[in-house]
């Protein structure tokens, strides 16, 4: 099995070290391929008017079946130069993320996105995240149970135009459930400042929004679970059709 690991927090995130360390004791081949900065909240963006560095990369006590590069582009770019620089993977293994990925987060992040080009590209992918507090980061329980699921996935597979996201909570998690994507989502604020010139800039910032929706990714993960969301690439809204039809004159459904 060949297993393909990215990430947006970049190559020299520890959360991508753990995951690649796990998926090398399952694994033949495990090729890291990750943004050479942090490229946190880059949703699925692709590079098409620069070209692409994709740069070999020492990170030093690696095993031997796993090789590290590093590109300068998106975590979406760091799919598609993985995969066709080499063999085609079995499976598209996204993390270990510095945060979760719940509810209306998956439109922004990298992490996720990544998951999402190995999707599009119809390789089985999965996408893991940790969400982080005060306590010194531990991604023992993530990266033990990737170990189960990447063998179980690359075998089966899943569905068209699916993939899993995956999200852990601080410590050690209490179970894991199935659940839903919520509707958590963050409220975006705009500070403006001025630089030294007396020009303006602004800084995009926010506060999340919780989410007590029952059986949901927000509440498991804020009670101590961790979770699993199948996601789906289709976002047509079917039941829609019939009263957007009446919303434009001429138009059949």
């Amino acid at each position: 099995m060949k297993v393909l690991v990215a990430n947006d927090d970049g190559i020299f995130s520890p959360g991508i070290r753990a995951l690649a360390l796990a998926m090398s004791e399952i694994a033949d081949e495990v090729l890291m391929v990750a943004p050479d900065v942090e490229q946190s909240a880059s949703g699925h963006a692709i590079t098409v008017r620069h070209p692409l560095r994709y740069t070999a990369t020492k990170l030093g006590n690696l095993p031997s079946n796993v090789s590290a590069f590093r590109v300068d582009g998106t975590p979406a770019d760091c799919v598609v130069l993985g995969a066709h620089n080499s063999a085609k993977p079995d499976v598209v293994v996204s993390g270990i993320n510095l945060g979760s990925n719940l509810g209306y987060d998956v439109t922004h992040s990298g992490t996720v996105a990544a998951a999402m080009e190995g999707t599009t590209m119809g390789i089985p992918s999965v996408a893991f995240s940790l969400r982080t507090g005060d306590a010194e980061l531990d991604f023992s329980y993530a990266a033990t149970f990737a170990k189960e699921l990447i063998p179980v996935v690359a075998k089966r597979g899943l569905p068209a135009r699916t993939l899993l996201n995956v999200n852990f909570p601080v410590g050690k998690p209490k179970a894991i459930h199935l659940a839903r994507q919520s509707t958590h989502a963050w409220q975006d604020s705009v500070v403006k400042r001025e630089d030294p010139n007396g020009q303006a800039y602004y800084w995009i910032a926010g506060t999340p929004t919780g989410s007590d929706e029952p059986d949901s990714d927000y509440l498991a993960v804020s009670q101590g679970f961790a979770c699993i969301t199948p996601l789906h690439l289709d976002m047509t809204h079917n039941s829609f059709f019939a009263s957007l039809a009446d919303y434009v004159p001429g138009v059949k459904h």
